[in-house]
């Protein structure tokens, strides 16, 4: 196993987390250079059963959210597997988990147990709605957190519209990234005082800040924001034109980038149309303008017009599907697809870490571990002896491979 380079090198993470914002959160600190263990149940994360697709019968979903960690499973019914997990809370400077409320409580492993006994620990609970409130005691999901927010009610294609949930799991997502911000900031302040403190976020948090500027128009006017296709609410034209073969995204957001793009697409009289001469008007009427664009856009194709705006330093984009996505040579030349090998489905791709550090790089150095993969090389860290850890592992305590 390659060691790793990241800033968070020395931070050691129990992951009790399964799906997606636990497991984020665990990637993006494993990414960083942290030690994560992620302990699973005797079946193993949920995602590993989330089939199709799978490579050589290793589950696709389960590989991009859990590579870089290295992996027990504990039956956390038997108090020898429970007496285990205790053990590796008080070695551990984060412990990461999205069980039910109280859950954690119930096994002896809540947060005032464990902080008398191991001051130093950052305990991070990501959850549907928080510890706190009226939904406490909830369940969460992506979905109903995109609803609950109000992103479903601004993502669409237009007003009267069925409500649309923004395809990629976003509260996940984000909760997942918004908890590794968290314990980053709460690891540098133990690491100044000695001191850890619990965290707790959550999915419905993680899609409310999502509507950062939709809420702004909602505080300012008292009208709900409705949903715009691909448009913006504050500038225009900031959306998506169909061109004679495809899409293309334009960022004529502001006074000089629009008059860049009406020279573009050679309609500089647009300009003196009172319907479109300033942002305001072109916001107030943005059905016509983009009536008018489209007539402009679908005369020529997506790569002539990317081309003649990339030469006027205008913003401007295709609309990629996921695979040209990962083809694209910015994403490459990032390294946001990169290659691991994995013990079973072989040399796979996967998505590669977003912050790029010049000191203390961040790395992708090995696949998603196997069920129990490194139980017994946890296990002996801890200070079980060999014939300890067989007994464990023999009365089904410890799953191993």
């Amino acid at each position: 196993m390659k060691s790793s380079t990241g800033p968070l090198q020395g931070m050691r993470v129990i992951e009790l987390a399964h799906i997606m914002a636990g497991p984020v959160c665990g990637l993006m600190l494993a990414d960083m250079g942290a030690d994560v263990i992620k302990v699973e149940k005797p079946t193993g994360d949920d995602s590993r059963r989330f089939v199709p697709p799978e490579i050589n019968g290793e589950s696709a979903a389960y590989m991009m959210m859990n590579r870089n960690k290295r992996g027990i499973a504990l039956n956390l019914k038997d108090p020898a597997a429970v007496e285990v997990l205790h053990r590796l809370l008080m070695e551990a400077d984060v412990v990461i988990e999205n069980y039910r409320t109280g859950a954690m409580e119930r096994l002896g492993l809540g947060y005032e147990e464990l902080a008398k006994l191991n001051p130093r620990l950052i305990y991070c609970e990501i959850s549907g709605f928080g510890r706190t409130g009226p939904y406490a005691e909830r369940g969460g999901f992506d979905l109903i957190a995109q609803g609950m927010s109000g992103l479903m009610s601004i993502t669409g294609e237009g007003p009267g519209r069925p409500p649309v949930k923004v395809a990629a799991p976003i509260s996940d997502i984000n909760a997942g990234i918004l908890a590794a911000m968290g314990i980053s900031a709460a690891y540098a302040n133990m690491l100044k005082t000695g001191l850890g403190q619990k965290i707790d976020t959550s999915l419905f948090e993680a899609a409310i800040v999502q509507t950062y500027w939709q809420s702004a128009i909602a505080f300012a006017t008292g009208d709900k924001p409705e949903p715009l296709g691909s448009a913006h609410p504050l500038n225009a034209p900031y959306q998506s034109f169909q061109t004679s073969d495809g899409w293309i995204n334009v960022g004529a957001a502001n006074q000089s980038n629009w008059l860049r793009f009406l020279e573009v697409i050679a309609a500089p009289e647009l300009n003196d149309d009172p319907l479109f001469s300033s942002n305001l008007e072109r916001i107030r009427n943005l059905p016509e303008l983009v009536a008018v664009l489209d007539g402009y856009m679908s005369r020529d194709t997506t790569a002539n017009w990317l081309a003649k705006m990339e030469k006027a330093k205008l913003p401007a984009g295709p609309v990629n599907d996921i695979l040209q996505m990962h083809a694209d040579p910015q994403a490459r030349a990032r390294e946001m697809v990169v290659e691991v090998d994995h013990p079973k489905a072989g040399k796979i791709e996967t998505i590669g870490h977003p912050v790029k550090f010049s000191r203390t790089p961040a790395s992708i150095n090995h696949a998603a571990p196997l069920l129990g993969q490194h139980s017994r090389d946890v296990l002996g860290e801890a200070g079980y002896d060999s014939d300890q850890i067989e007994t464990l592992i023999n009365a089904q305590a410890v799953i191993a491979t």
